[in-house]
């Protein structure tokens, strides 16, 4: 933990030149504090009675603060090298007004009192020297200011390294853990699916994902719903299934000029997939050239529809609560120097992308109208 302390304390110290509550010494804080206490779930989970949950919860955690630390140092590095630019446009001039002032202390003293314009002309020398004295001093210090920010901005971004290692390290050991801890649960209610059969005809026989989850709703399933409030009531909050942000959304044309009824996320790699709002698992596994795909039914009349997972958890039948770990992205967990310098590419760190779309029966809606955007 001892790259977590250095960065907060770094942080504190860079605090009072801060201007707003975005600048990179607050974020490397609230960073901070994410990681250690995201440490510290890790290793009560394991103590914990549902380990899946707080598992989930140190997941998201390590997510959150990884990407919070990223931002810091990414906001860190554009404040240093404006302020270099700044101080050595500054620097040249204000050498150059510090020789001309040392060229006069260390003239001989009858000499400064010589002017070519006489008595008068040395009394209006002295009082222009004397004025700029003190702006030259407000200068300098202001100066002095910034050349100790960015040494501490430099700090900042150097410690940062054995807090990545620490934090990478840390989701890694929680996936992994997850990952167990779902193979090893019990005890969830079920659903159970009719004539598992017409399923296996179902997907040998859909040709699209639309004509697959078309098909998914009219097969019958019996036993309990899903728990909670009516899915309709969930309408324009739905929080999004995974860590990231909309790359396209529904029927936006793409590069090739295909336009889909859902929407594509784009998000980082090995990010963790959740449920949005409990659901029943109508289906998980490969389907045609999608990757792994996760349908959940939230309600009787809707089915959400996950496409390109790496991983998937859990078995078709399977009612889960909101916040359910239902798989990972795919891709490579990157080290922390790569990690970084994905960073500081302004988004290409999000390279592997999520499909998802919400069907009412048989038609596509847009998950606009349901989910909270950023």
């Amino acid at each position: 933990m001892t790259g977590l302390r250095t960065l907060a304390l770094i942080g504190c110290l860079l605090a009072p030149m801060a201007q707003a509550q975005s600048d990179p010494s607050s974020i490397a804080r609230r960073a901070a504090g994410q990681l250690e206490a995201a440490q510290s779930a890790l290793q009560a989970a394991e103590r914990a009675s549902d380990r899946v949950r707080a598992l989930t919860q140190t997941i998201r955690a390590y997510e959150n603060g990884l990407t919070a630390l990223r931002e810091g140092l990414r906001q860190a590095a554009i404040r240093e090298a404006g302020l270099r630019q700044a101080f050595d446009a500054k620097r040249d001039r204000v050498s150059r007004l510090l020789g001309v002032l040392q060229s006069i202390q260390v003239s001989p003293a009858p000499l400064l009192l010589l002017h070519p314009s006489g008595p008068i002309g040395t009394a209006r020398s002295g009082m222009i020297v004397a004025e700029i004295t003190p702006a030259l001093q407000r200068e300098a210090d202001a100066l002095k200011l910034e050349l100790e920010e960015i040494v501490l901005l430099r700090s900042l971004q150097d410690s940062a390294a054995s807090t990545l290692r620490e934090g990478l390290s840390g989701v890694q050991r929680a996936r992994t853990a997850l990952s167990q801890a779902i193979s090893s649960r019990s005890g969830l209610p079920q659903r159970f699916l009719a004539d598992p059969a017409a399923l296996s005809r179902l997907i040998d026989s859909s040709e699209t994902l639309e004509s697959f989850a078309s098909g998914l709703v009219d097969l019958d399933r019996t036993g309990a719903a899903a728990p909670g409030l009516d899915f309709a009531d969930a309408r324009g909050a739905l929080p999004l299934p995974v860590a990231g942000s909309v790359l396209r959304y529904a029927n936006e044309a793409d590069a090739a000029g295909i336009r889909r009824p859902g929407v594509v996320i784009a998000t980082s790699p090995r990010a963790l997939v959740t449920t949005p709002w409990s659901a029943t698992i109508r289906y998980l596994g490969p389907l045609l050239d999608y990757g792994n795909v996760i349908v959940l039914e939230p309600d009787d009349r809707y089915l959400l529809v996950l496409a390109g997972l790496d991983q998937v958890y859990g078995n078709a039948g399977d009612v889960l609560p909101a916040g359910s770990p239902v798989g990972l992205m795919g891709g490579t967990a990157p080290e922390s120097d790569v990690f970084l310098t994905l960073g500081s590419k302004g988004g290409a760190e999000r390279s592997e992308t999520l499909y998802m779309e919400l069907r009412q029966g048989e038609a596509p809606v847009d998950p606009a109208k349901w989910f909270a955007f950023e």
